[in-house]
C-alpha cells in the first residue's frame, strides 16, 4: 500500500481506487454496494463507533467519487454523517485559571457572560458573543480561543456551524473552492467531487486515441509530487493510463506570462494597479469580497486554459484533462465563459488512485520525455514565480512598464493587499495572488503536504530545455489563440 500522510487521505484514496477499478472493469453498477464492505471488512470498527457508521461514510464518499450531488454547483461538499460535531465554544477557561480576586475577565466582559463558582471562572455560552475581551484581560492567559479545524482553515469565512446539530456546512456565497477545509478536516468530513469515472469513460471511448486524442495537462506543481519516482517515469505512467500525450501546463504559463506582460504594459497606466489571474480561488475571492475591484484583475485566462486552447486549436477534436493539486480548478472549468475549454480536472490524489487501479508502478516505468516549457513557466508553481516570470518577459522584451510587484503568499496576505488597494494605499501596482500559502505546490489535494522548498521547484525549472519565455513560445502563433476572458 502506498504510504500516505494520514488516514483521511488513505481512506479517500481507497475509495477512489476501488471506484476506478470497477469503472475500468465495467462492473461499477454491480460492485457499487460491495465497495463499502471491501474497504471496511469488520467485524471491529477501525475509526468510528461501529462498522455500520464507517460503511455509511464510505457510501457517501463513493457518491462524491461518482461526481457528488448534481444539484450542488460547489465542487466541495460536506459529508454530514462524517462530521464529528467538534466543540464550537470559541472561548474556554483552562486549568490555568487561578480564581484570582481581581476578576479582570469578568470586568472586561460587556455581556455579563462570566461568573465564578468554586473560585474558577466559567463562561456562559448562551450569553457569550465571542468578542475575546476576557482572553485579553486574563493575566494568566487562562482563557483560550478554540476554533474548529475547518473554520480555522477557511480564510474566506465560508464554513458555518449549525447551532442545533453542531454540524459544519459550506456557505456557497463565500466559498472560493480553495479546498483548505478539505485537507484540514481531521475526520475527512469535507471532500471534493471527483470526475475519475468520467475520465476513465472518456479514455475508453477514444478507442486507444483513434476516435479522438486525449491529452493530460500536468500542473507545474508536479515537481513536488510522486517523490518515490522520477518525474520522467511519472510521464510514462500517465501515458500508460491511455493518454495520447502529456503536456506541461508550464507551457501555458509561459504563454500567459508573455500575454499578461503585454496586457499590464497597455492597461497599467489607466488602471493604476492590476492583479494576476492564474489562481482561480484568488480571482473568485476578489469577485465575491471586493467586486468593486474586479476590473483590476488581469483578463488573461489561466495557464491551464491557455494550454488547452493551444492543443484544441491544433487538434479541434482533442480532449484535455488537467492534473494538479487544486480543487478550485474543478470549478474553473465550469465557469460560463470557460465551459468546454478543458474537459475534466483530476487531482494528484486521483492520479495516484488511477495508477494503482491500473496496477502501474511508476517507479518501474522507463523514463519519458517532458520538455514543453521554460524555467519561468515551471516556477509558476510556487509563490513569487508568476512575478519572476512577468518581470523576466518585461526585461527581455524591453517593455515600457514599471512593475512594482506585491507577492501575496496565501489568502490572508491577498486580503490585506486588496484592503489597501480598496483605500488607495497599495504600495505597489501589481498583485500576485495565491490562495494557497506557498503557492500551487501546497495545494489541498497534493500527495505530500509537508513543508515545500521553493528551491526544489527552481531546480525542476532549471531542467527545462528552454531558458526563456520567448524561446518556449517562439514556434507558436499566439494571434490564433483567444487568451482574454469575456
Amino acid at each position: 500500500m502506498r504510504k500516505f500522510e494520514n488516514n483521511v487521505q488513505l481512506l479517500k484514496y481507497k475509495v477512489l481506487k476501488e471506484v476506478a477499478k470497477s469503472a475500468l472493469n465495467d462492473s461499477l453498477e454491480k460492485d457499487i454496494l460491495e465497495i463499502q464492505n471491501k474497504i471496511i471488512p469488520g467485524p471491529k470498527p477501525e475509526t468510528r463507533c461501529c462498522i455500520y457508521k464507517e460503511r455509511a461514510i464510505i457510501t457517501e464518499r463513493i457518491k462524491l467519487a461518482l461526481g457528488g450531488n448534481p444539484h450542488n454547483d460547489n465542487t466541495i461538499e460536506v459529508i454530514d454523517i462524517a462530521c464529528d460535531k467538534c466543540p464550537i465554544q470559541k472561548y474556554s477557561v483552562t486549568e490555568a485559571c487561578r480564581g484570582c480576586i481581581a476578576h479582570k475577565c469578568q470586568e472586561a466582559c460587556p455581556f455579563d457572560a462570566i461568573d465564578f463558582s468554586g473560585q474558577k471562572a466559567h463562561i456562559d455560552t448562551d450569553k457569550c458573543k465571542e468578542c475575546g475581551k476576557c482572553a485579553q484581560a486574563c493575566p494568566y492567559n487562562a482563557i483560550i480561543e478554540i476554533q474548529r479545524p475547518c473554520v480555522k482553515a477557511c480564510n474566506a469565512n465560508a464554513i458555518n456551524i449549525n447551532p442545533d446539530t453542531k454540524k459544519a456546512s459550506i456557505n456557497d456565497d463565500n466559498c472560493i473552492r480553495c479546498g483548505a477545509c478539505v485537507y484540514q478536516c481531521p475526520f475527512g468530513a469535507i471532500m471534493d467531487k471527483s470526475s475519475i469515472v468520467d475520465v476513465i469513460k472518456l479514455i475508453k471511448k477514444s478507442n486507444t486515441n483513434k476516435n479522438y486524442k486525449v491529452y493530460a495537462l500536468i500542473a507545474p506543481a508536479i515537481s513536488s509530487q510522486f517523490t518515490y519516482a522520477k518525474i520522467e517515469q511519472v510521464i510514462t505512467g500517465i501515458k500508460k493510463l491511455g493518454f495520447h500525450n502529456v503536456v506541461e501546463v508550464a507551457l501555458g504559463a509561459d504563454i500567459i506570462a508573455y500575454h499578461e506582460s503585454s496586457e499590464v504594459t497597455k492597461e497599467l497606466d489607466e488602471k493604476k494597479w492590476m492583479t494576476t489571474s492564474c489562481c482561480p480561488a484568488f480571482v473568485t475571492y476578489i469577485k465575491k469580497n471586493y467586486p468593486e475591484l474586479a476590473n483590476h484583475i488581469s483578463t488573461s485566462v489561466s495557464p491551464m486554459i491557455a494550454t488547452s486552447k493551444l492543443i484544441k486549436y491544433t487538434d479541434p477534436t482533442a480532449k484535455t484533462i488537467f492534473i494538479g493539486p487544486c480543487t478550485a480548478k474543478k470549478s474553473e472549468i465550469n465557469e460560463p465563459d470557460l465551459v468546454g475549454e478543458v474537459d475534466f480536472v483530476l487531482t494528484f490524489e486521483e492520479l495516484q488512485a488511477l495508477f494503482d487501479a491500473h496496477e502501474i508502478n511508476i517507479e518501474d516505468c522507463e523514463e519519458g520525455v517532458l520538455d514543453n516549457a521554460s524555467y519561468f513557466g515551471r516556477i509558476f508553481a510556487r509563490s513569487g514565480g508568476v512575478t519572476d516570470a512577468i518581470k523576466h518577459v518585461v526585461e527581455s522584451n524591453n517593455l515600457e512598464v514599471d512593475i512594482k510587484p506585491i507577492v501575496c503568499d496565501g489568502l490572508i496576505e491577498c486580503s490585506k493587499a486588496l484592503k489597501l488597494a480598496k483605500f488607495n494605499k497599495l504600495q505597489g501596482n501589481f498583485i500576485e495572488g495565491m490562495a494557497c500559502k506557498g503557492g500551487c505546490i501546497c495545494g489541498p489535494t497534493s500527495l505530500s503536504h509537508g513543508p515545500k522548498d521553493k528551491k526544489e521547484v527552481d531546480k525542476y525549472g532549471k531542467l527545462a530545455n528552454e531558458t526563456s519565455v520567448n524561446e518556449a513560445i517562439r514556434v507558436f502563433n499566439l494571434d490564433n489563440l483567444e487568451l482574454n476572458r469575456n
